[in-house]
């Protein structure tokens, strides 16, 4: 069996974390994978790491006859046996060849900030789900897609994104961390991880942050990821006079070292699908304080596991913050029960048996 794996973005961000992982773990176990894109990339990049198998057919634009031409060519060449593309672009494209070709399509919808908003994205979701099987990543994503585009409920499965179990960082490695980013050893130490845009919600969580260090004056908040509101939120953080208390960090390759430091993992997210950022955090042992939005509700269970609040509550995060940073037995057992419950419920082993079950069903169906 050879799967095509078809992405829209060549990344960095949840969903091409989320197809490279896959990717790799099938390789490992005997299902041959190649990865599609449009474009080169992080995902390029981070799967031929991984020894997975990529190719980039280029998309010079909208219906570009020659890509149609190029993919049904590989689809052909290589036997592959079914596709699974990945958010709006390819899995349009995908389902072209994939009919052309005379093999299954599956869908995977990671968020909801990508179609339904346009009458034409949402008529090509239902044509496609005729014949492609849809996925969603959280039961939340489900009921959207198909109360916003009207795509039958049994044409959507539900399978949770999964992570590994938390790797190993020694207490030396924990402290040259710390002492990398100028943490003194009695700060409380605050993190989001992300890419740097609107919708992620970093405003909010900085303009909660003078109400944090009011209660605890040593705070930090260490901010890794890139995007178009860098300048901008640094400016924020600048005018709200807490840059001392904040530490911009970039894209980094390190995210196991800076969740050992951290002491509270934040997801101000102003809609999510099911964050990877979130399930990576959660395997760590790190308490959590979360919008309620998207999947978060399905994976944390508010009073055991983290504290959920509204989206864009400045006063419910920064409340959050502050009534576990002041509880440290209820923060730890937060994070205890955290990490149990992703690695029992959304452990990476059990998403690729999910969607191999899946692959052979739409193979054989």
């Amino acid at each position: 069996m050879t799967i095509l794996q078809l992405s829209t973005s060549s990344g960095p961000g949840g969903a091409e974390r989320m197809i490279s992982s896959l990717a790799e773990a099938l390789n490992r176990d005997g299902t041959r994978v190649m990865v599609g894109l449009f474009r080169p990339g992080w995902l390029k990049t981070e799967c031929e790491q991984r020894k997975v198998e990529t190719r980039v057919l280029p998309l010079a634009g909208p219906f570009h006859a020659s890509w149609f031409r190029e993919c049904l060519r590989l689809v052909r060449s290589e036997r592959v046996s079914l596709i699974h593309a990945h958010e709006f672009s390819a899995i349009v494209y995908g389902w072209v060849v994939a009919r052309l070709a005379g093999i299954p399509l599956i869908a995977t919808i990671h968020g909801k900030s990508y179609f339904s908003d346009k009458g034409r994205r949402r008529a090509a979701y239902r044509i496609v789900s005729r014949s492609g099987q849809f996925v969603a990543v959280s039961q939340d994503l489900k009921r959207f897609v198909s109360a916003r585009v009207g795509i039958p409920v049994q044409r959507i499965e539900v399978i949770y994104n999964g992570v590994a179990s938390a790797p190993h960082v020694s207490e030396e490695d924990r402290q040259a961390c710390r002492a990398e980013l100028d943490l003194r050893p009695e700060s409380p130490i605050l993190g989001v991880v992300g890419s740097l845009y609107p919708v992620k919600g970093h405003q909010y969580v900085l303009e909660a942050m003078p109400t944090v260090l009011r209660a605890c004056p040593e705070a930090v908040l260490l901010v890794a990821g890139r995007g178009e509101l860098d300048v901008a939120l640094k400016e924020q953080a600048k005018r709200l006079g807490i840059e001392r208390h904040v530490r911009f960090l970039g894209m980094r390759h390190d995210i196991p070292r800076l969740l050992a430091v951290m002491d509270l993992f934040v997801l101000p997210s102003l809609s999510e699908g099911l964050s990877l950022a979130l399930l990576e955090a959660m395997a760590a042992g790190k308490p959590v304080v979360a919008s309620r939005v998207g999947g978060n509700p399905e994976l944390i269970v508010e009073g055991r596991t983290g504290i959920l609040v509204e989206a864009g509550d400045v006063r419910g995060l920064a409340d959050g913050m502050v009534r576990l940073l002041a509880d440290r037995p209820t923060l730890q057992r937060f994070g205890r029960e955290g990490a149990v419950r992703v690695n029992a419920q959304f452990s990476i082993d059990g998403m690729v048996e999910q969607y191999r079950a899946l692959y052979a069903r739409q193979i054989a169906s």
